[in-house]
């Protein structure tokens, strides 16, 4: 099948096209290289994935450019099957920052993904959305009927971009799936996120810097889980014009986190607390039992196994990436 991967070089959109890569498919990548972090990390993504495609017999093609080039959108998309829309300006204190950038990216953008989708009869899209859209909570865990008051414009962007697919789908008869990610850690991770912001300060001998009081919650979802259920999707059209909650069901506290991190690499170190951030949710608690119905959808590694695996990963990798990380 013909893949097309937007934000392809980053963290998720880098582990899906290394996966549907490894899996023989041919693979487009469009990814417009932001320097959000240090661009050695979305290099190291591209030629991992380069590397699957040779071995599979399957293919990779890389562009960089953007999603709001709407005429470069439409022309790669002309012989695609399926559209994994991964692209957007991360980060919920970026968005305070500049919110008409983030606006830009992730609504243009998946305005213009989804036109040039319509325009060229693809298969389905599959759209990254995030727990953000919940913001401040009625009631835990979330379900996808759960009221949506996100609390940054990165929240009111990915929910905006929710309405499209779904009206996309309404409308015109494209098949969409909006999948709503909780906190995705794992190899290759965004180096500013809490998991591996604290394992490179234990590595470095220095102890985890917790923002806040660390009473605010998060529900992490290990990035191999993410990619199980977009791969689901490949063969599975039951979830067309659905939002899913892609999470773990397993929260934990921020401060916990930092102690099991602490404790796993050094548990001589101490916790430091430092001044929160603004736009942050207070907390966040995935309902699966949607996606667990509609694709199968079972998470299969709680926080400290998750935790584990990617402090084994770090130490095997630490040549490259921890360089990348404490630069960035």
């Amino acid at each position: 099948m013909e893949i097309f991967v937007t934000g392809g070089a980053g963290f998720i959109g880098g582990h899906l096209a290394e996966s549907f890569a490894n899996g023989g498919h041919d693979v487009t990548v469009l990814d417009n290289y932001e320097p959000y972090y240090d661009l050695g990390i979305k290099e190291h993504n591209a030629e991992i994935a380069r590397d699957a495609a040779g071995d599979s017999g399957g293919s990779y093609e890389i562009i960089e450019g953007s999603v709001t080039n709407a005429d470069l959108v439409d022309d790669l998309t002309e012989n695609v099957d399926y559209i994994y829309h991964q692209a957007a300006q991360a980060g919920v204190r970026t968005s305070v920052e500049e919110p008409a950038k983030v606006n830009e990216y992730n609504v243009t953008g998946t305005v213009n993904i989804l036109e040039a989708a319509r325009k060229n009869d693809v298969d389905r899209v599959v759209y990254a959305s995030s727990s953000s859209v919940y913001g401040k909570p009625e009631y835990l865990p979330y379900d996808e009927d759960h009221p949506n008051e996100p609390v940054s414009p990165y929240g009111v962007s990915k929910l905006s971009g929710e309405h499209y697919t779904r009206v996309y789908n309404e409308v015109y008869g494209l098949p969409t799936v909006a999948l709503r990610y909780f906190t995705v850690y794992g190899p290759r991770m965004r180096p500013n996120m809490a998991i591996s912001n604290f394992v490179s300060r234990c590595m470095c001998g220095e102890p985890p810097q917790v923002y806040g009081d660390g009473e605010q919650t998060r529900d992490f979802t290990y990035i191999a889980d993410v990619v199980d259920a977009n791969r689901a999707l490949l063969t599975d059209d039951s979830a067309d014009g659905e939002v899913m909650n892609i999470g773990s069901t397993d929260n934990i506290d921020i401060a916990t986190l930092a102690e099991v991190v602490r404790d796993e690499i050094d548990p001589s170190l101490d916790i430091e607390y430092t001044e929160a951030r603004e736009g942050d949710a207070e907390h966040t608690h995935a309902d699966i039992s949607k996606a667990n119905e509609l694709i199968g959808y079972e998470p299969t590694r709680d926080i400290r196994e998750g935790v584990r695996d990617f402090i084994d990963w770090y130490e095997a990798n630490r040549d490259w990436y921890e360089a990348l990380v404490v630069d960035s």
